[in-house]
């Protein structure tokens, strides 16, 4: 046995999804569509969108921010997981992806509890800040390049105690590849360094999906 995490095998993966996923009809059939849409690649897996429900249980979160919805899953994952009462402020750019994702979210019954948001969303940041929103939970998966104002308006917006999580820290294994120079790698790896270093949140890398981080502010 070895002291580090595992490697993982397409094997692996299938015995872990067998044994752990719960994944509702109505996540499953949104992550089908979405796959054989466009930018299908870009959906967080079913076992992430999993872990974040049980984050939301067990911080017992009644409000949730996204930066980045594409066409919904973590957004609908999330409010599933979330009592009837609680509000969610999504920030997306997208009318087209998004459509999907509003359509889903009525079936699901959970579309009133969703405030979508179509701007920049480090417009909308500041806005919620201007109308002194506090969240529980916050999900940072869009724009590489901006990850790190994303993060800067979260601690902002997130109550202490709160968790943001933020999607693609590994960037498919680009962030220990140092031949990999582009924008969005140089972007996800000055975020990785400069947490690692914030007193401010208390910090744990989740070898999920392409990575998550959770970061607890203090």
């Amino acid at each position: 046995m070895s002291p580090r995490t595992i490697g993982m095998t397409d094997a692996l993966y299938d015995y872990i999804v067998t044994v752990s996923l719960r994944e509702p009809e109505i996540l499953s059939r949104l992550r089908a569509e979405t796959e054989a849409g466009p930018g299908g690649m870009m959906q967080i897996s079913p076992e992430q969108g999993q872990f974040m429900q049980l984050l939301a249980e067990l911080t017992n979160a009644r409000s949730y921010l996204e930066v980045g919805t594409f066409t919904g899953y973590s957004a609908l994952a999330l409010a599933l997981a979330m009592p009837e009462d609680s509000q969610l402020v999504c920030c997306d750019v997208s009318e087209d992806y998004t459509r999907l994702a509003r359509r889903f979210w009525e079936e699901a019954g959970v579309a009133s509890r969703v405030d979508l948001r179509i701007a920049p969303a480090l417009e909308t940041l500041e806005a919620l800040q201007g109308e002194g929103r506090q969240f529980d939970l916050m999900f940072i998966d869009a724009d590489k390049e901006n990850y790190g104002g994303y993060y800067e308006a979260g601690l902002k917006l997130v109550r202490p105690g709160g968790i943001i999580m933020i999607d693609n820290v590994l960037w498919g294994g680009s962030v220990a590849n140092p031949d990999k120079t582009d924008a969005d790698t140089q972007a996800i790896r000055g975020l990785n360094s400069a947490l690692h270093s914030d007193e401010r949140v208390s910090l744990s890398l989740v070898p999920i999906g392409d990575g998550l981080t959770l970061a607890r502010v203090r």
